[in-house]
């Protein structure tokens, strides 16, 4: 009898506190007195790193020794080879542009501040994040904060 009772006590500590987690407040929390460098706030300019990328091709001699700088056929190689470039940053961004719209989901409001904290640069203004089953949306406040604040009040 007095095993079974060691027994289930020794059970009953190591489960822990078993009812379900509070959800946080409905209210407005600060991520950053400093709302600068916050992502979303405008993408790659990957049509002006095409142009950047041809001048340098264009500048320099190709490196098949069958085509001679200059001619057609380097401006081929360097459109080519620059439209390569283009079309990966352009699919980077697409990706880029796909995470940041996902929905952020957290058990509780510190670990979501710690990592907003974290990656405010790959956040955008309009995020959706969800702390314990409450929406809150990545804002700026008052003075250029950045905030995180209930979805709906």
């Amino acid at each position: 009898m007095r095993v079974i009772s060691l027994l289930m006590l020794a059970v009953m500590a190591g489960a822990g506190c078993a009812h379900p987690q509070q959800p946080p407040e409905r209210t407005v929390y600060v991520i950053s007195d400093d709302s600068s460098g916050v992502g979303g706030a405008g993408g790659y300019d990957c049509a002006e790193e095409q142009i950047k990328c041809f001048d340098r091709c264009w500048n320099r001699a190709p490196p098949l020794t069958s085509i001679k700088r200059g001619s057609g056929k380097h401006h081929e190689y360097c459109t080519e080879e620059c439209r390569k470039e283009y079309n990966e940053c352009v699919e980077e961004q697409e990706q880029l542009e796909r995470e940041r719209k996902k929905d952020r989901h957290f058990s509780n409001i510190d670990a979501a501040l710690e990592w907003l904290r974290k990656h405010n640069t790959e956040v955008a203004i309009g995020t959706v994040v969800v702390v314990a089953g409450v929406a809150f949306v990545v804002a700026t406040g008052g003075g250029g904060a950045l905030i995180l604040a209930p979805l709906a009040l």
